[in-house]
């Protein structure tokens, strides 16, 4: 039973480290997060996060193919209103200010409307680790979701961040003399480390094809709020947009509960 646990990441265990497919899969993510982290440094994050739609319908359609996890219509249902309100808020998304330096981020995520939804996460990220996962990790998928969820729209206001930080670099203004940009590549570090930690509990204990598209709703919508609080993006329009794609990722979300009711 100790070998087993050892190898599971919902029992604790670390063991997955030493499977070449779970490093192929790794290696995999992590280009593709590169790319990912090349965009938010040209685009706004309210623009880039929400495209992650795609990644629902890659992994609801290889879980389906490969591991077996049945995807039922009220699955097929929810990525396509996924998609529809990833589509909504992409042909509408506001232009973003433009930033010269990284002292410029520091500012913004320094002012008291962040720092206290900065706080805010970190309350509830540090409640969830420490009181409700050993007791409700294993059987409620909002625990670990949400501790990765939270964390996220931290880290993408960082990679933001960093991604400036390396443009402007290589335009020739290095920002990598100030401390700024180093306090931001830190906290990216630790808070994707945490992610995949916890996100590896979440696959290795629920379905696939459950995991990713509530882990994408939480994380879209929390990293709208964070950055329509950052970079005070506060026009009738975004806040239009912004409902609409809630709303539609509330409606895909009430569909895979009830996908996972009838499995």
């Amino acid at each position: 039973m100790s070998i087993m646990s050892s190898f599971y990441p919902a029992a604790g265990g670390h063991s997955y480290f030493s499977q070449p497919w779970w490093w192929a899969g790794m290696i995999t993510m992590i280009v593709g997060e590169i790319a990912n982290f090349a965009a938010y440094a040209f685009a706004p994050a309210i623009l880039v996060t929400p495209l992650g739609a795609l990644s629902i319908i890659f992994s609801a359609v290889l879980a389906h193919f490969i591991l077996q996890e049945k995807l039922h219509i009220f699955g097929v249902v929810g990525c396509v209103l996924c998609l529809a309100g990833s589509t909504t808020i992409v042909l509408h998304a506001p232009q973003e200010r433009k930033i010269e330096s990284v002292k410029e981020v520091w500012y913004l995520a320094t002012e008291p409307g962040f720092l206290v939804y900065a706080g805010i996460v970190l309350v509830l990220v540090l409640l969830l680790i420490f009181v409700f996962v050993a007791s409700h990790g294993p059987t409620h998928l909002i625990v670990y979701i949400g501790i990765c969820s939270l964390t996220g729209s931290l880290t993408v206001m960082c990679v933001k961040a960093v991604g400036i930080a390396l443009k402007l670099s290589f335009s020739g203004s290095n920002q990598f003399i100030y401390f700024q940009t180093w306090f931001f590549t830190v906290i990216v570090i630790a808070c994707c480390l945490l992610q995949v930690n916890y996100l590896n509990k979440a696959l290795d204990t629920f379905n696939t094809a459950v995991v990713t598209p509530v882990y994408y709703v939480m994380f879209t919508t929390l990293t709208i709020i964070a950055s329509i609080i950052m970079f005070k993006m506060k026009n009738n329009a975004l806040q239009l947009q912004s409902l609409m794609e809630v709303c539609y990722k509330m409606m895909k979300r009430f569909g895979f509960s009830i996908s996972k009711k009838v499995h």
